[in-house]
């Protein structure tokens, strides 16, 4: 339900500008940072700073932080969402266009709407469900695809199994979360998430030998940049705008984000890096955002879960 109170249209069109067009970038800000930071490392660089900063902000707001249980509950999602989800995607644009990624990733929808007929049982199969799922479906095949009539080369098979088992993991930590004990604070709950998430991320790094390949002063200006840009513009400024809408306007017109993040991705990736911009990605994304488009309209129009930060990313 949309809030009783109007806040200015200057500030609702900020904020959506942020969630649309900075979290659509952070796509190619990872695929500039993975170029010369190993992927874990960046990503644990980039959750750790975040998540204490959010976490800080909301233990000085005089939020209560996670408690008991609620510290499993926060490690078991953060293990979902940052160790697999987002490592998996930090990883994977080593191989695979940024644009891709995204237009990858957009199919999260498709897994959360499996989860809610499987897991929560909130969602029945209906015949439009089922059409959004194969549309999807359809999409992921279209950019796998080796036929020579769709023109281009099929995106890298491990970076794309990579990607949808980022997806399958988030529908799943999306799922959980409306069943375990978190904080009642969606600022101090997700910043809770993010520091676990990179803590978890360094453990990852550590353990696949990442430290010892990284030199930070061999790293270029550009990539702390991308770091830097991933940290408070992607990470805070995103969550804030996205917490923010939550309270002002409507779910679905906030889940919009969904279907507008891989366009821009794809765009960005195009303009900026060069990327492949051919039938076989057109299709592909129209698949997919088809999926999306349908599915968002078609839920019940709940409020996404604390843990969704970003399609995204």
């Amino acid at each position: 339900m949309e809030s009783s109170h109007h806040p200015p249209r200057w500030k609702t069109l900020l904020a959506f500008g942020i969630i649309y067009l900075v979290w659509g970038s952070t796509f190619y800000a990872i695929r500039i940072g993975v170029a010369e930071v190993p992927p874990f490392l960046l990503a644990a660089l980039r959750f750790l700073v975040a998540g204490l900063l959010v976490y800080g902000w909301a233990l000085a707001a005089k939020e209560r932080g996670p408690q008991g249980r609620e510290w499993l509950s926060v490690f078991l999602l953060a293990s979902l969402i940052f160790a697999l989800d987002y490592g998996l995607l930090f990883w994977s644009e080593q191989r695979l266009p940024s644009g891709i990624a995204a237009v990858m990733l957009a199919t999260i929808p498709a897994f959360m709407a499996l989860s809610e007929i499987i897991i929560l049982r909130t969602q029945k199969l209906t015949v439009r469900l089922a059409f959004a799922l194969l549309a999807g479906i359809a999409g992921v095949a279209v950019l796998m695809s080796r036929s020579i009539l769709l023109g281009g080369a099929p995106i890298d098979t491990a970076g794309a199994l990579a990607l949808i088992t980022g997806a399958v993991t988030w529908s799943l930590a999306s799922a959980l979360s409306r069943k375990l004990p978190l904080p009642s604070s969606k600022v101090m709950s997700s910043g809770a998430q993010m520091l676990a998430g990179g803590i978890l991320l360094s453990i990852v790094s550590v353990a696949r030998g990442e430290l010892p390949a990284f030199h930070p002063l061999a790293v270029s200006r550009g990539a702390w940049i991308a770091l830097l840009y991933l940290i408070f513009a992607g990470s805070i400024a995103g969550f804030t705008a996205y917490v923010w809408l939550l309270h002002h306007e409507s779910p679905t017109k906030v889940g919009t984000y969904a279907y507008v993040n891989p366009v821009v991705a794809v765009i960005v990736g195009y303009w900026l890096g060069g990327e492949p911009l051919g039938a076989r990605t057109i299709l592909g994304m129209l698949f997919v955002l088809a999926s999306v488009v349908i599915i968002t309209r078609t839920r019940s129009g709940k409020p996404a879960p604390a843990v969704a930060l970003e399609d995204t990313d």
